[in-house]
């Protein structure tokens, strides 16, 4: 049966997918399932193997879908009492204690823009782990060449790759093209989709031209308070590699839990008054 969770959790990992590995870790008295048996479970709901079912499975299945999308383990202890034992027919007296691992792939990041700030964006964030994907027109920057080995290059007009490559929630996007324009494009074919993080660089003016022109657009001031915009971390970073240096941490930040929302973040803080008052005009 472990075979099967172990085949599972391996494709998995290859689709991107996020999961949560169920594991029986410790029992004593009578148990369904020994001590390292395992019970996959998706976001959406599907399971692979089993920890012995009944109603403290079902805990467990609800805690593991917890867990991913809390992204962190926890243990659970089940007393298997009577009221198990009448419901699944089993003879069960003892207890039994499971660990609930959130996993996940090497998460993606997509740079939308191979300039200096997007080079070194790309090779830092590979070099840490992340699977990159860079996005550009213009080949004489976006090519294999350039980036090397690992790094995924495509040489396209963004929006329209973009609109033609769904992608996966847990992923993040950074915007560092090469102009206003460019940026606006990227950024209004992005926030249709739920992402992880999408970052988006420039001065505050330069981001308010642009948040001002997608709400007169229809976009919603919720989906421009989930852009992290100047996007990285304070750190006074002035040269391309400083920059990318304050959006990796940012990233690693997200991926670690330390930013968990980025309607909490100082992207609110930044133009929450301004999106607030745009929002109201418009119920007005």
């Amino acid at each position: 049966m472990n075979q099967e969770v172990f085949a599972a959790l391996s494709d998995a990992l290859q689709q991107g997918e996020e999961v949560a590995l169920v594991t029986i870790v410790s029992s004593t008295g009578s148990t369904p399932q020994r001590v390292g048996a395992k019970m996959l479970v998706f976001a959406d709901g599907r399971t692979v193997g089993t920890i012995g079912g009944g109603c403290y499975e079902n805990d467990a299945f609800w805690k593991a879908r917890e867990a991913i999308t809390n992204r962190r383990p926890l243990t659970v202890a089940f007393e298997l009492n009577d009221d198990f034992a009448q419901e699944t027919g089993l003879v069960c007296g003892g207890q039994m204690e499971v660990f609930i691992e959130p996993v996940e792939p090497s998460p993606a990041v997509y740079v939308f823009g191979a300039g200096h700030v997007g080079y070194f964006v790309a090779k830092m964030a590979h070099d840490v782990g992340f699977r990159v994907h860079v996005v550009d027109d213009r080949e004489k920057f976006a090519n294999s060449e350039r980036f090397g080995d690992g790094i995924d290059v495509m040489v396209d007009h963004i929006p329209t790759w973009i609109e033609g490559h769904r992608l996966p929630p847990t992923a993040y996007a950074v915007i560092v093209t090469r102009g206003h324009t460019h940026d606006l494009d990227a950024l209004r074919a992005l926030t249709a989709n739920p992402l992880r993080y999408l970052g988006l660089i420039g001065s505050k003016a330069k981001i308010k031209r642009i948040y001002d022109a997608l709400l007169e657009e229809g976009v919603t001031p919720e989906a421009l308070r989930a852009v992290h915009a100047p996007v990285g971390l304070d750190i006074g970073a002035i040269t391309p590699q400083e920059i990318a240096i304050s959006i990796l941490a940012e990233l690693i930040a997200v991926k670690h839990g330390k930013i968990t929302d980025p309607s909490v973040a100082a992207v609110s803080m930044r133009w929450e008054g301004a999106l607030g008052k745009q929002a109201l005009g418009k119920q007005q």
